[in-house]
C-alpha cells in the first residue's frame, strides 16, 4: 500500500523555511565557519539512554552528527557547522517527526558563555533577516528575541517549581518526569530562556563545571514553549566518556533497548588528546521554522510527515 502523509504545509511556510536556511548559512559563513557533511548512516551512535536510532541494514540512521563532527574537530577543524537530516525511532507528535532537520555547530575554545552569546547573535540575526524584526508573534504571544535572555540553573528551577534538588538527590525517572511536568511549563515564554548546569548524571557528553563536578556545562534553550537547542562545553576526557557510554549502554540494556557498538575511533581521539577544548550546539531547525512561521505543528513547516499514529 502506498504510504499516506499528513497534509502538506502552506507554500508560504516552505518559502520562509528556505529563507531561514539561507540566513543560517550566511550567519555561519560570515562568522568564519566551514559547512561540513557527515554520513547519515553510521556504525556506532552515541550511547544515549532515551534516544533510539532507526536501524539501517546492520547500521543506524543518526540521531545527530555529533561524534563525526567531533572527529573532524580532532583532525584540526576549528569552526564547523552542519544543517541536515537526523532521525529518532518512533517519535511523532506536533513537535516531533521521525526524520527532522538539525543545525549543529562546534567552535574551538568556546565555553558556555561564548556559545550562549553566539546562539543569541544567531537567533537575533535570522529573526531580523527572515521576519524583519527580533520581535516575533508565536501562537498569540509576543516574543522578544532581542531583549534580555533569562538564564536559570537546573538546580534553581527544580527547587522553585518541583520542590526538590536533583543535584543533591539524583533520581533519573523523577528528574525526567518533573522536568516535563513541573519545570518546562513554568519557564518564561515571552523571551528566550536558558536552563543551565545540568546535574552530573545528566551530563551526557558535557564536561563538569570547573570547581563543581556535581554539575555539567550543559544548557538548553527554550523559546515560546519550545525546546530549541541543547549545548555542551565538550568533555575531552576519553576515560570518563567511556564510563558514561558504558553506564548508558547498561541502562539501555536494562530497559530492553538496542545497545550500540562503542565508537572506538571517537574514544581514541579523546584518549590520545587529539580532541580540543571546544563547545557545541545542536538546534532543532524545524522548531525554529515553526517559530518564524507561527506554526503550531512541525507538519506546518516540514512536508511529507507521516500522519500521527501511522509510522512506517
Amino acid at each position: 500500500m502506498t504510504p499516506s502523509y499528513a497534509p502538506l504545509p502552506a507554500w508560504r511556510n516552505l518559502v520562509r523555511r528556505d529563507h531561514l536556511s539561507r540566513a543560517v548559512r550566511r550567519f555561519f559563513h560570515e562568522a568564519g565557519y566551514i559547512e561540513v557533511e557527515t554520513p547519515v548512516r553510521i556504525a556506532a551512535p552515541a550511547q544515549e539512554t532515551h534516544i533510539d536510532c532507526p536501524s539501517a541494514d546492520g547500521a543506524w540512521l543518526r540521531a545527530s552528527p555529533e561524534l563525526q563532527m567531533k572527529r573532524l574537530m580532532a583532525a584540526g577543524a576549528e569552526r564547523i557547522f552542519q544543517l541536515g537530516p537526523c532521525f529518532r525511532q518512533a517519535e511523532r507528535g506536533s513537535r516531533h517527526n521521525p526524520e527532522f532537520t538539525l543545525l549543529e555547530w562546534y567552535r574551538g575554545g568556546a565555553a558556555s558563555a561564548a556559545l550562549q552569546e553566539e546562539c543569541r547573535a544567531l537567533m537575533v540575526g535570522v529573526c531580523r533577516e527572515v521576519a524583519g524584526d527580533a520581535w516575533l508573534t508565536y501562537q498569540g504571544r509576543r516574543l522578544d528575541v532581542g531583549g534580555d535572555w533569562e538564564v536559570l540553573t537546573v538546580r534553581g528551577a527544580f527547587r522553585r517549581w518541583a520542590g526538590w534538588d536533583p543535584v543533591d538527590a539524583w533520581d533519573a525517572d523523577r528528574f525526567d518526569r518533573d522536568l516535563v511536568r513541573c519545570v518546562e511549563p513554568n519557564l518564561p515564554r515571552d523571551r528566550p530562556c536558558i536552563l543551565a548546569e545540568y546535574p552530573a548524571p545528566a551530563a551526557s557528553l558535557a564536561r563538569p563545571v570547573p570547581g563543581d563536578a556535581r554539575v555539567a556545562e550543559r544548557w538548553e534553550l527554550y523559546l515560546g514553549g519550545l525546546e530549541l537547542a541543547n549545548a555542551y562545553a565538550e568533555l575531552t576526557d576519553g576515560a570518563v566518556q567511556r564510563v558514561r557510554f558504558q553506564e548508558a549502554a547498561a541502562a539501555r540494556r536494562a530497559a530492553g533497548r538496542a545497545v550500540y557498538p562503542m565508537d572506538e575511533d571517537f574514544l581514541g581521539d579523546l584518549t590520545a588528546g587529539r580532541f580540543p577544548a571546544c563547545g557545541g550546539v545542536a538546534l532543532g531547525f524545524d522548531r525554529l521554522a515553526m517559530l518564524l512561521c507561527d506554526a503550531a505543528s512541525i507538519d506546518d513547516v516540514r512536508p511529507f510527515c507521516p500522519p500521527v499514529g501511522m509510522l512506517w
